[in-house]
């Protein structure tokens, strides 16, 4: 998925407040379906208590010798197929096994992208990466849902299918705050590393197209070898 240009805070965050007329279950979620990069607009009684700690996301050892920082949007086909897919092996034969330490950074290309990584989110660094797995894994039916409300239910069945409450997933999908708190990290990242689509990969330093699993196999191979 092409990324032209970084959609920016104040688009995002202006897109907060539209098409909110007619949500049921979640109405501060609620987005129009010609309206894609809608996001939720957040009042004071929604706001969990005290400010919430942006933390980036990591999986495997951290002193793991390869270190592979990837780049992706909830709502992207191909980084569907690379979670689901490819990813898994990558975890079982270099990540579980201390070889690999992944850094996973979100794009947000359109609201329910931001929304959904807010969802994972909801239930901290443990569960979060099961929840990204459930996100994937469920993409074709979550993110196409006919209006915002009804992505942005989707969206709360899976977290708690997560064991999550859906008053705590609304609590965190409605954080105006820690939204903009992850828009101005996702920019920042974005913009230093030259990410240009998702999937890519930055590995030890070096940039990364998406690739079959045997690929970045010998790429690990041939690193763990120098």
């Amino acid at each position: 998925m092409k990324l032209t240009a970084l959609m920016g805070r104040r688009a995002l965050m202006g897109m907060m407040g539209a098409g909110l007329a007619g949500a049921s279950v979640l109405p501060l979620l609620a987005q129009e379906a010609d309206a894609p990069t809608t996001t939720p607009e957040a009042t004071p009684e929604a706001m969990p208590a005290g400010p919430r700690e942006l933390v980036e996301m990591t999986m495997g050892a951290e002193d793991a010798p390869i270190e592979m920082v990837e780049y992706a949007s909830f709502t992207c086909p191909h980084c569907m197929r690379f979670h689901t897919e490819v990813f898994p092996l990558i975890r079982a034969n270099y990540i579980d096994t201390g070889k690999v330490r992944m850094i996973y950074r979100p794009v947000y290309f359109d609201g329910p992208g931001l929304w959904a990584d807010m969802m994972a989110r909801c239930g901290g660094p443990e569960k979060y990466f099961g929840i990204v797995s459930l996100i994937y894994e469920r993409q074709g039916e979550w993110s196409r849902g006919a209006s915002g409300a009804e992505i942005a239910q989707s969206l709360v069945a899976l977290g708690k299918l997560a064991g999550m409450t859906e008053e705590d997933i609304t609590a965190c999908m409605q954080d105006r705050e820690f939204a903009n708190l992850m828009i101005e990290d996702y920019q920042a990242n974005a913009t230093r590393d030259n990410v240009q689509g998702t999937p890519s990969f930055i590995i030890n330093g070096e940039a990364m197209s998406n690739a079959t699993y045997e690929t970045f196999a010998a790429k690990f191979d041939a690193l763990l070898a120098e």
